[in-house]
């Protein structure tokens, strides 16, 4: 019998990055290193193992047969590794995270995931707000990041991405020529809504606001149970919506800079925080001119 052989706990990381993000690229960023030594890393993994873990061709980056098998073990490897490290850490360490309410879309669950897995002993608190409340409660240092939607008076913050935005409402919504606009959005102090209906105020469509919700949840069930027209992003819109805004002739919406703010200084945090950008990246999609 052959012997087994040992694993490097840096190259097993670096296959699940890349076979996470499917991405050499968004594996390098989260790690904070090049895509070149990602590349290296796991060559070495792969002969280390005798197989060929990962699949790349100019279009896409995918796990062979024997990768999908080495996955699970290799998450469970790098697991045992930061639980191990994670006992000779104290105290345990706290996250406070703001999420702007018309950003949180559906890479949330996978970036929270991310992060738990990155640092099991990161202990996380999650808030959702409108995005000026949270650049608050981050400048008064109740928050150690935010991921908002850029503010006008304000340039800081790194870039994630840009955001697209539309009038989604269900494809047998009906808006009655002569009738103001049926809208469901956040609370006042909502940016997405002083945008939206700033718009419609200056293309002269009377709007009429039926519903009100606390949260983005509320909104989005709003507008998929056909009450209501809302001014989303094309990433968050729910399923089954579309866009309305060319069917009824009404205004384009500008896009917006989705940042991130931080004040995190130890390392393990800011490698989480890496991780966290490098996750919401991965879900959104290109702005559209």
């Amino acid at each position: 019998m052959g012997s087994t052989p040992t694993l490097d706990v840096e190259a097993v990381r670096a296959f699940v990055m890349v076979a996470d993000y499917q991405s050499f690229t968004r594996a390098a960023e989260a790690l904070g290193t090049t895509q070149g030594a990602v590349s290296v890393k796991l060559r070495r993994l792969e002969d280390r193992l005798g197989h060929r873990l990962i699949e790349r061709t100019p279009r896409s980056v995918r796990l062979s047969a024997q990768g999908a098998a080495f996955l699970d073990g290799a998450r469970e490897f790098i697991a045992a590794h930061e639980r191990a490290v994670a006992g000779l850490q104290t105290p345990p360490r706290h996250f406070a995270l703001g999420i702007a309410a018309h950003v949180a879309g559906p890479e949330v669950p996978t970036l929270l995931a991310r992060l738990h897995a990155h640092d099991p002993a990161l202990t996380i608190e999650v808030q959702l707000d409108n995005s000026r409340n949270l650049l608050d409660l981050f400048d008064r240092g109740e928050l150690d990041a935010a991921i908002v939607q850029r503010e006008d008076d304000r340039r800081d913050g790194e870039k994630l991405a840009n955001e697209r935005f539309g009038w989604f409402a269900t494809p047998g919504f009906e808006h009655r020529c002569g009738e103001p606009l049926r809208l469901a959005a956040l609370a006042p102090a909502c940016r997405v809504r002083d945008v939206a209906t700033r718009a419609l105020d200056e293309a002269g469509v009377q709007w009429t606001e039926v519903f009100l919700g606390g949260g983005s949840s509320a909104v989005l069930a709003a507008v998929s149970a056909g009450l209501a027209v809302a001014a989303l992003s094309y990433r968050v819109a729910p399923p089954g919506t579309v866009d309305i805004g060319e069917r009824y002739g009404l205004p384009s919406l500008p896009p917006s800079e989705v940042v991130l703010h931080s004040s995190l200084t130890d390392k393990r945090s800011r490698e989480a925080l890496r991780a966290l950008a490098a996750a919401f990246r991965e879900h959104r999609p290109p702005a559209r001119p």
